[in-house]
């Protein structure tokens, strides 16, 4: 749901991009979805007075932001005067100014209100914008002697060139540049820019789901894609190596207090052997150690499962957020199939710091508000040809979208269940979710989604925005223990449906701008100044304090019913569908406060995480046998939920990785001060294995080996 929102926070804002237009009063770029679908488009004016005139609109999945952007720039290229108007993804209202005369620059938006003295050139960064930003700073960048732009509020921005591309246009050709911004963000910022003097913005690719382009070279957009990726790569296997520190040999984590997933408590403190990646032995304290090369001191620490994010949409730069979180596996909920087989395939070869990843084949119907991911289908046998790829695959979940064929639905679930896959997914619009349960499915995505199945009718079009307005404004109203509500819960738990509510996510439906979204506040004071600042950027119209009152009452009733589905024993996982690892821990939080205790909401993140990805043989519990993916902790989150955020070592995939490292690799403030080392043992056996020199052995002694 939100993947949308946060791919165009991570581009629009911390990419932005626009033109510095040297001779060209216009310049239009058109905007595709992967699938080559065009879904949007920006057209920049410059008048003869200077003047630049932007409109920018892009429209996926039912949504998407619209604006009218006027600027001026100086003698040193930059903002003197810029207005942005229009609404936002979720239709909040944006209207945004800034003015700089002489040294002093003053901004103001919905959501804050500033000024500063500045010395110098500096670029100010808004908190909505079009492409129409980013340029200007590739020009500013790449004029300036030392290669650093001050930005406004606050932060630096530098950018480094990858390489060239030559493009083609008919009989027309170009080179364009791949560089790389720093600075904004919490990774990298990749753009294409022409070459020259004053080289200004060409395009925009985030691989795998947008491609922004200048109108007639559009046809060069997988070229450019490609050679990003192969770009991108680089950087990425220097991190993973940088921050994964393989465990060789036989590893001893000593002293550790074990949370038992399956009684959801805190058992006594033990001795932990890995080898290779999985668990090999759980002895009490202190027992004798035979054989470990090396070990670790938890110190008493306790020690978690590697916990799960059944709602991911995972990118290829935010697999250190989770890691650094504790989240070792993540559900991806709908992807670009080529991309999801490349993170797949880079993080089985180590390549990608990230987790593992449980892939979901997305299926969508085709309409005017589709979602552009995985496959969007017109009828049976089409839907059935997309089952069969997700199933050749190993994908073992189907999830069903927005514009997915009601006619259709129950024929494509029997088909994916006789292919081994489990089904979930939004409800088809036209249908409420007791209708989707008739249809077979197995478990059902966002709080909002089954809010709508008492607030929905026939009319209703859930592939609008109307999903997320009518729950923030009728559920206030509901009776939850009107024989209706309570049927269906009934229903649930008969049936044991999962329930993937995302309320860390569905906070947005509340939030006032101007003020921190509750599951950020706890992590704000932690991140990089221009991250902080987009936490009090307002997501839904919300036009007065009357509305904001009952938005607020109707999602406090949405966790209340998450905590009743729980108590009734309908099975409740954890997902985010938001900023990756911390908002895990939000969930978590919100299922307390939802009613659950602390242990019972860890239990959740482990145990259930493994049960509905079908994994619990490997995952889930600390276990001989299972995957070695564990998680040290600080505190104890049985006892405060908060404490989850305090994570001092992480293992996984053979790997010992220090969430500290590499949350100061991102600029964001460690949540711990110290870290358990990895210590070397002396070997208590011989160090020279038998077979070094198998030529010389075979030679002298024969072939036969007696004992």
């Amino acid at each position: 749901m939100k993947m949308v929102k946060t791919i165009l926070a991570s581009s629009l804002l911390a990419l932005y991009a626009a033109s510095a237009f040297a001779d060209t009063q216009t310049t239009k770029y058109l905007i595709f979805v992967e699938n080559g679908k065009q879904a949007g488009e920006q057209m920049v004016q410059r008048d003869d007075s200077g003047l630049h005139k932007v409109r920018f609109i892009f429209k996926d999945n039912g949504r998407g932001p619209e604006l009218n952007e006027e600027f001026r720039l100086g003698a040193d290229g930059l903002l003197t005067d810029y207005k942005v108007t229009g609404n936002s993804t979720f239709g909040a209202v944006i209207n945004e100014s800034y003015k700089r005369v002489g040294d002093k620059a003053e901004w103001k938006s919905t959501s804050e209100k500033g000024s500063k003295t500045v010395s110098g050139s500096a670029l100010y960064i808004p908190l909505n914008s079009s492409f129409a930003i980013g340029s200007i700073s590739i020009s500013a960048l790449a004029n300036s002697t030392n290669k650093h732009l001050q930005l406004l509020p606050s932060g630096t921005l530098s950018q480094s060139k990858i390489g060239e591309l030559e493009v083609v246009n008919g009989d027309k050709k170009q080179t364009v540049q791949l560089i790389a911004q720093t600075g904004i963000g919490l990774s990298p910022s990749f753009a294409w820019a022409t070459t020259g003097d004053n080289p200004r913005l060409f395009a925009v690719v985030i691989p795998g789901y947008m491609k922004a382009i200048e109108e007639g070279w559009q046809a060069n957009g997988d070229a450019m894609a490609n050679f990003q990726k192969a770009a991108e790569s680089k950087v990425l296997v220097d991190w993973a190596k940088k921050l994964q520190h393989p465990l060789s040999g036989l590893t001893v984590i000593r002293n550790a207090r074990i949370f038992d997933s399956e009684k959801a408590k805190v058992g006594a403190a033990s001795d932990v052997y890995v080898l290779r990646g999985r668990i090999t032995a759980i002895l009490p304290a202190g027992s004798p150690v035979r054989g470990a090369t090396s070990e670790i001191d938890a110190a008493g620490r306790i020690l978690l499962p590697g916990l799960f994010d059944m709602h991911g949409h995972v990118g290829r730069w935010d697999g250190g957020l989770n890691i650094a979180a504790g989240v070792t596996s993540v559900r991806d909920m709908g992807n670009d199939n080529a991309q999801m087989q490349l993170i797949l395939d880079e993080v089985n070869k180590g390549d990608l710091l990230g987790p593992q990843v449980v892939p979901t084949g997305f299926l969508e119907g085709e309409s005017p508000f589709s979602a552009n991911n995985g496959f969007v289908i017109k009828n049976l046998a089409e839907a059935k040809n997309a089952i069969d790829w997700y199933a050749q695959h190993g994908y073992p979940q189907l999830k069903i979208y927005n514009s997915f064929p009601k006619e259709i639905l129950k024929d494509t679930v029997a088909y994916a269940h006789s292919r081994g896959m489990r089904v979930s997914g939004h409800i088809p619009v036209g249908l409420r979710a007791f209708e989707a349960l008739d249809a077979g499915y197995d478990e059902i995505q966002h709080i909002n989604q089954v809010m709508l199945n008492f607030l929905a009718t026939p009319k209703t079009d859930t592939r609008t925005l109307d999903r997320f307005i009518l729950p923030s404004e009728k559920t206030a109203d509901l009776d939850f223990d009107s024989k209706p509500v309570k049927d269906f819960i009934a229903r649930l738990k008969a049936k044991q449906i999962a329930i993937d509510p995302t309320l860390a996510t569905f906070s947005f439906l509340r939030q006032q701008d101007g003020t921190i979204n509750e599951p950020f506040a706890t992590i704000a004071d932690h991140m990089p100044p221009d991250v902080r600042r987009g936490f009090s950027v307002g997501t839904m119209k919300i036009a007065d304090d009357a509305t904001h009152k009952r938005y607020e009452k109707s999602y406090a009733k949405m966790v209340d019913f998450v905590g009743r589905l729980y108590k009734a024993g309908v099975p409740i996982v954890a997902g985010t569908d938001e900023l990756a690892g911390f908002t895990l821990h939000s969930e978590l939080a919100l299922l307390v406060k939802a009613g659950l205790t602390p242990a019972q909401a860890l239990q959740v993140a482990t145990r259930n995480g493994a049960i509905y990805t079908r994994t619990q043989n490997e995952r889930g519990s600390i276990s001989v046998g299972k995957l070695a993916d564990l998680v040290l902790v600080d505190g104890d989150p049985t006892k405060n939920i908060e404490d989850v955020r305090k994570v001092s070592a992480v293992i996984t995939r053979g790997y010992l990785i220090y969430p500290s490292e590499i949350h100061q690799n991102m600029g964001i403030k460690p949540f711990v001060d110290s870290k358990p080392e990895l210590k070397a043992l002396k070997p208590v056996s011989a160090s020279n294995a038998i077979g070094i020199n198998e030529g010389a052995m075979q030679r002298y002694f024969g072939t036969a080996r007696h004992d």
